[in-house]
């Protein structure tokens, strides 16, 4: 904290949030050369050079967050001019270890943020930390980390050598923690990420001695020892509650990042929120090395839930942006309608219907609203609003039920298999506008998914997140004892289409 007092200065009846102290902080240990120490530590060390200095939770319930009151950043002091630009975000350090100091600022060619974007020699750089403010415009910037529910103990007795204290710490730092994450992804700052999952999780490198990693994490220790942090992760209701924490902040996170799945998004931000996606796993699965398998397997599961939707979600934006292209071109909308109205439906509907016994009244009109919504060349939302219309009228007879998940599947496969055979119709006749066709399928296949996946968790009363979880966590039990099913382990949408019943 050194120049502390030169840039911040005690003021009574103002305040400063902890996570913006901490950024300039980062900033600083990497303009400096030095070693960062985390959040709980540095909050320590703020504290012995502001003395006195209180901490507050400030804003409404359920949006707010730790404030340093009492004190502001003095008027003369440059940081000032950070904030107004947040160039302060760029800080492209990799993770923090003690035995690694951090590189300064520079450009890597093919790296966006400290993630790979492409293995090309004409790759060019893109950054996006440093363009924070034109990038936040795409996210939902303004949407806070949910409250948590206190951890109830269930009546299990707590282990031995935990006391009720313990779990209360537990549950004051994951909430902390949870937090920080939210922040260092609201600014792009994903390989930050890591970094504050090895802080959580008492990480060190296999050749620091005990004594070192317990200097470095002491704020922490003093909260929550980590031999109690360790026995808390084999505690039935912290496993329980600990998943349900990270449902709701990787949902959050998800709604932030792509709050519209249909909006047009920057390439570079796309990729970068598919190569943390597809890096999340592997860094969380590193930072929890040392602790109890049962932890270590819900906190993946989640994770992993997490990055299959965003990676589906990033797929689905990407898809999208390409079909409007083709619904705005009116000779390929016209194309389309004649090819179309060359396809027997009659057979197509004969041949499925042994398999998916589905109404003939049901499939003409679906024919029907989709010939005349393609000859008024509606917009990709219109088509958007029509699909969910249709999603609406089907399954409404089993809202609400018990039976409507199982319902919402089946359906979601009865309407794969009809339009593949519609697709395979045109692929017979070699229509001029197959490509057309097959890419809005691909399209309208992968909505109708993000529309049954939203029924079916409002049904359940949970988050789309919990249920992929459930689905993800199902898949890898029935894995051990079914190899068929390893790839319902990678992809759940594969339990759609192999018979996977609700218990």
């Amino acid at each position: 904290v050194e120049g502390g007092e030169s840039n911040y200065t005690s003021t009574e009846g103002v305040s400063l949030p902890r996570c913006t102290l901490y950024c300039h902080y980062l900033l600083h240990c990497q303009e400096a050369k030095l070693e960062p120490v985390n959040a709980a530590s540095f909050g320590k060390l703020i504290r012995s050079v502001f003395m006195g200095l209180r901490t507050r939770r400030l804003g409404t319930r359920g949006n707010s967050k730790y404030h340093y009151y009492g004190l502001r950043i003095k008027a003369g002091s440059q940081l000032l001019k950070l904030m107004e630009d947040q160039q302060y975000l760029a800080m492209r350090q990799q993770p923090f270890t003690q035995k690694q100091r951090i590189k300064p600022i520079q450009k890597v060619e093919g790296m966006t943020n400290g993630m790979s974007l492409g293995a090309g020699p004409q790759q060019v750089p893109v950054d996006i930390s440093t363009q924070v403010q034109h990038y936040q415009q795409f996210l939902e910037t303004s949407r806070t980390l949910p409250e948590f529910l206190d951890i109830e103990l269930q009546g299990k007795v707590l282990p031995e050598g935990i006391s009720v204290e313990h779990v209360k710490a537990f549950q004051q730092l994951y909430r902390e923690h949870c937090e920080a994450i939210m922040d260092v992804m609201v600014n792009l700052q994903f390989p930050l990420v890591e970094t504050l999952w090895k802080s959580f999780w008492r990480f060190s490198e296999g050749q620091t001695s005990e004594s070192d990693s317990a200097n470095i994490h002491e704020e922490s220790e003093k909260r929550l020892p980590r031999s109690c942090l360790v026995l808390l992760c084999k505690y039935e209701p912290v496993l329980g509650w600990s998943r349900e924490c990270d449902d709701t902040l990787y949902q959050t996170l998800v709604e932030i990042l792509i709050p519209d799945v249909l909006r047009p998004i920057p390439s570079a931000l796309t990729q970068a929120i598919r190569n943390f996606a597809k890096s999340l796993e592997s860094w969380l699965t590193n930072a929890m090395m040392n602790i109890p398998e049962e932890m270590v397997r819900i906190k993946v599961t989640c994770a992993g839930a997490f990055a299959q939707t965003l990676r589906r979600y990033t797929s689905l934006n990407h898809l999208a942006q390409a079909a409007r292209a083709v619904l705005q071109n009116t000779a390929q909308i016209n194309q389309m309608l004649s090819d179309l109205n060359r396809v027997d439906f009659a057979n197509v509907q004969e041949q499925a219907s042994w398999v998916c016994r589905c109404e003939d009244r049901v499939v003409q009109r679906l024919e029907q609203d989709f010939k005349l919504t393609l000859q008024q060349q509606n917009s990709l939302e219109q088509w958007a609003a029509w699909l969910d219309g249709v999603v609406s009228r089907v399954l409404k007879p089993y809202q609400p039920g018990p039976s409507f998940p199982k319902a919402a599947k089946l359906f979601l496969l009865k309407w794969s298999f009809y339009s593949s055979m519609v697709i395979r119709d045109l692929t017979l006749r070699s229509a001029a506008s197959f490509g057309s066709f097959h890419l809005i399928r691909l399209l309208y296949d992968e909505y109708m998914y993000y529309l049954i996946e939203h029924r079916v968790a409002q049904a359940k009363g949970k988050t789309p997140i919990a249920v992929m979880g459930e689905e993800l966590s199902l898949s890898a039990e029935t894995e051990s004892l079914e190899p068929p099913a390893k790839l319902a382990r990678t992809d759940p949408r594969a339990l759609f289409s192999t018979g996977h019943t609700e218990n």
